[in-house]
């Protein structure tokens, strides 16, 4: 089969291409933390402790967030050990969840305009990161289990700022929140499952070292397509208030 018929039916180049699609032709996804109005309504509605609600609900927000799947993509891109997946998937965990359950808990949220162009910067970092940018711009390799946690930390604000917006009881909010939280890892590990299953055969192909690069270009264009979304979103909206 030719070169570019491979290159064509890649399976991860084609998700690739289709996440970036959907963020550049449809707007309204660039809101990546964005909660559908029904479920926004049932949480507004129950009180008392709902675990199994709060777990599908966090799996759910994990699962259809392309930003979260994004930076996973980009940090396990060039992982092969299960010992050094394991290690970046925690430290990226112990980051969300911590920012998530404290600023929810402690109601500290930052500006959803903001934490979602962040968030796009991440995306981008990684996709340099794995084109090896910084080594060659500056001759020196950040430490990216220091990156990976950074960044955990932020994404658990951008949960964070959207579980806020939900308006929870406080009744039974705590165990509410640690389902939510579990939920998360679950969806983690589910959009995990899949990348790593999709790698493990982009992996043995013979155009992998070639479609690399053109992958991690096509990550970094969707994180700065989702921080020029973003950041236009926040001049609208300050805009309008000052108006």
């Amino acid at each position: 089969m030719p070169t570019t018929s491979r290159q064509a039916s890649n399976p991860l180049t084609f998700v690739t291409l289709l996440l970036v699609g959907v963020i550049i032709l449809w707007p309204d996804s660039a809101l990546a933390h964005a909660v559908t109005q029904g479920d926004k309504g049932y949480i507004q509605e129950i009180s008392g402790i709902n675990i199994i609600p709060f777990i599908y609900l966090g799996a759910k927000h994990m699962v259809t967030g392309y930003d979260h799947i994004l930076f996973l993509l980009g940090v396990v891109f060039f992982l092969y050990g299960m010992k050094q997946i394991a290690v970046y998937v925690t430290l990226f965990a112990i980051g969300h969840s911590t920012t998530m359950l404290a600023g929810v808990y402690f109601n500290v949220g930052i500006n959803s305009y903001i934490i979602d162009a962040i968030i796009g910067f991440s995306v981008v970092y990684k996709a340099l990161d794995n084109l090896g940018a910084y080594q060659h711009w500056f001759g020196y390799q950040p430490d990216t289990r220091v990156a990976t946690l950074l960044f955990g930390l932020l994404h658990g604000f951008g949960l964070a700022s959207k579980i806020i917006e939900y308006d929870i009881s406080p009744d039974g909010l705590v165990p509410n929140l640690l389902a939510f939280n579990v939920g998360v890892e679950i969806g983690q590990l589910l959009a995990l499952a899949a990348i790593l299953l999709i790698m493990k055969y982009w992996r043995a192909s013979y155009s992998f070292a070639r479609q690399a690069y053109a992958a991690n270009v096509v990550m970094m264009t969707a994180g700065f397509t989702l921080m020029g979304f973003q950041i236009a979103g926040f001049i609208v909206t300050e805009l309008t208030h000052i108006h």
